[in-house]
């Protein structure tokens, strides 16, 4: 991607996400933003709820620290749907973007509703997880007439958009995640002793929000029949949510608490990752797992349910790193098998951090974006030349 300092002909970009605290899609809105901020964009940043606390107000300071303006609208519930609408669309006129592009479903219906109001000309909107939320993609269907096209994380997630809930195909576009391998590959490896193992323990680890999409409940019914086989190795849980409670009350009946960490949020994942021997993602539906991505970049091999977005980012490595969804022994042999054969993981880990730095880089991602936006759409060329 050229890179250029922003003119006064800089392209105006409003991006739009519910919340800006931690997440994959918080995560792409801070990488996008500073990628297109170094060549012909000017982007504001606007999250729809308050701001994130302290110790996870990291994206924040990143976009605060490239001179990228963040707003926040201190949304808090639903019921305050048709006041950010209004508040946004007061900050779009305010800006006056050529474009706005939205993320995850709220932003992507008030981000849409305020564009229109504020008389934005293109709107994209954001599809980054296949979930079974009908009601939701009804109201992304009625939108799509504003919008100019649906980005989705993965041909996966365009294909479940179209196919259960009737999303126009010809709207959808395909960019993929990304990640900064070159920096991943420099983290130091956390002492594991910091984190409660003791030492010579070994670590498989497993980062996701503890609710039932991720599939921990899934995870904590196999863990029994995964450590009578691994008698060495403990489990780390990265991530905080809804099912916490219930997930550690499962820990503590099955008497697992010495060999099942709870670690919570943590600013040191790739540390965390680098120290551990393999990744799990016992997910029930995804749309590109950044966490797959950042794993990879960080030398793991993996162990992964075979949903949405998932054998996109593996490619020709899903042999030995996949199974299909709720097949609880191909889960837990194929778990057992990269633990003990400590080969047969090196060399995985290997290619999974070669595929991750040729096929899913931060400029690629913001190439990708930037020609999408500097395309103009069909309808909008016809327009113009009737004019």
């Amino acid at each position: 991607m050229t890179r250029t300092s922003p003119t006064n002909d800089a392209i105006r970009l409003a991006l739009v996400t519910t919340e800006l605290g931690v997440g994959g899609a918080e995560r792409c809105i801070c990488q996008l933003a500073k990628g297109l901020a170094k060549a012909d964009f000017k982007p504001v940043v606007y999250a729809l709820a308050t701001p994130p606390r302290a110790g996870q107000d990291h994206f924040v300071k990143q976009l605060q620290s490239h001179s990228i303006t963040v707003r926040f609208l201190g949304m808090r519930h639903s019921a305050q749907f048709p006041l950010a609408v209004r508040k946004l669309r007061q900050l779009l006129q305010q800006q006056s973007p050529h474009i706005v592009q939205c993320f995850l479903f709220h932003a992507n219906v008030v981000g849409t509703l305020a564009a229109a109001r504020a008389g934005v000309p293109r709107v994209f909107a954001g599809l980054r997880v296949a979930e079974p939320v009908w009601w939701r993609w009804h109201l992304q269907r009625l939108a799509a007439l504003r919008i100019e096209r649906f980005v989705c994380v993965s041909q996966s997630v365009a294909d479940y958009a179209v196919n259960r809930y009737r999303l126009p195909r010809e709207k959808m576009h395909v960019i993929a995640n990304a990640v900064d391998a070159d920096d991943l590959g420099r983290r130091e490896p956390v002492d594991l002793r910091q984190l409660g193992l003791s030492a010579n323990r070994r670590a498989i680890i497993c980062v996701a929000r503890l609710d039932r999409q991720k599939g921990i409940d899934w995870l904590l019914r196999l863990a029994p029949r995964l450590f009578s086989q691994l008698p060495n190795h403990d489990l780390l849980l990265v991530g905080t949510g809804p099912s916490a409670k219930a997930a550690q009350a499962t820990v503590r009946a099955n008497q697992l608490v010495s060999r099942i960490h709870f670690l919570g949020w943590r600013g040191d994942v790739p540390e965390i990752l680098r120290a551990s021997d393999l990744l799990v993602l016992p997910s029930r539906w995804e749309g590109m797992p950044h966490v797959l991505l950042e794993a990879m970049a960080c030398g793991l091999p993996v162990v992964a349910s075979r949903v949405e977005g998932v054998a996109e980012v593996l490619g020709q490595l899903v042999e030995h790193q996949t199974v299909d969804p709720h097949d609880e022994t191909s889960f837990v042999d194929s778990v057992v098998m990269l633990a003990k054969n400590r080969d047969l993981a090196r060399s995985l880990g290997h290619q999974n951090r070669q595929h991750v730095t040729e096929n899913f880089s931060l400029d690629q991602l913001c190439t990708a974006y930037a020609e999408l936006y500097r395309t103009p759409d069909q309808c909008h060329r016809k327009a113009s030349e009737k004019k």
